[in-house]
């Protein structure tokens, strides 16, 4: 059974955590020990991130760390050699995250062959048009045994959310704004009824939120409405400020146990502690 399909079958009621990080930043040989830290402190699914010169969905902590992965010298074949060089040692699903320009320049069924060589278990390609998912890259992405993950936001209608529910497997990405990548304080009313709505539709793929989470209250909020949560700009900048994965994942866990800071005590709400 594919990697991704068999921790979400097997997880019971435990919520998942999945985390990103960039290949090549802070450095280009770091990615072994970035993802084997990870595998360490419990984290449940990793996205492997291409860096790219232009990555729309990006904000600017992703985007700074795929300029210092390309001058690095990172490339897709040079991922994928890292991958293949601990592929034994790594249990937890992998899931390339990349965009479609360095992908179709590796060349399509390279790329799925690679990530079936490599352990990868999916990819996620944010500026893959649907269409053309359908046509051409979901009948290689099934013959290699790779889920192709797709995002929805609260801009995707209910038709085309149900459309993708029906032709995808593995997991939907489901991002908290129609914004780009960032930490984000809090998920105000807006976005908790873009969760309830999507939770009321009974999907058949679960679904992990992803974009904005990095303190207790937006992971509870991910944590509540979905399958899990996916952690990246956060675990971005701490992995550069500190450039030690496990240093970076110990802090990152701190930070996920405090609460937000404009949350008022239980003092401050009127409870006796």
């Amino acid at each position: 059974m594919n990697k991704i399909n068999q921790l979400f079958s097997t997880r019971g009621d435990r919520k998942l955590l999945s985390l990103y990080f960039c290949v090549g930043c802070p450095t280009l040989e770091g990615t072994a020990d970035v993802i084997l830290a990870m595998q360490r402190h419990g984290i449940d699914m990793i996205e492997v991130g291409i860096p790219f010169s232009d990555p729309l969905a990006d904000g600017p902590v992703i985007q700074s760390a795929g300029t210092v992965a390309l001058k690095n010298g990172t490339t897709l074949k040079k991922i994928f050699a890292q991958l293949k060089a601990i592929k034994d040692q790594v249990t937890i699903p992998l899931v390339m995250m990349g965009y479609l320009n360095v992908i179709m320049h590796y060349g399509l069924e390279d790329f799925f062959r690679s990530c079936v060589e490599s352990g990868a278990s999916g990819c996620i390609i944010p500026d893959l048009p649907f269409k053309d998912y359908m046509d051409v890259v979901k009948p290689i992405a099934d013959k290699y045994d790779i889920r192709v993950i797709m995002m929805i936001t609260p801009e995707t209608s209910e038709e085309r959310i149900r459309f993708i529910d029906e032709h995808t497997d593995g997991f939907i990405y489901m991002v908290s704004s129609a914004s780009i990548t960032g930490a984000q304080s809090n998920f105000g009313e807006a976005k908790q009824a873009y969760f309830r709505h999507i939770n009321s539709m009974n999907l058949h793929n679960p679904r992990m939120i992803g974009f904005g989470i990095s303190n207790k209250q937006t992971l509870e909020s991910a944590q509540q409405n979905a399958a899990g949560a996916i952690i990246g700009s956060k675990f971005v900048t701490l992995l550069n400020e500190t450039k030690d994965p496990d240093r970076a994942l110990d802090l990152l866990f701190d930070a996920l146990e405090q609460p937000h800071p404009l949350t008022p005590s239980p003092r401050e709400r009127g409870v006796i502690c």
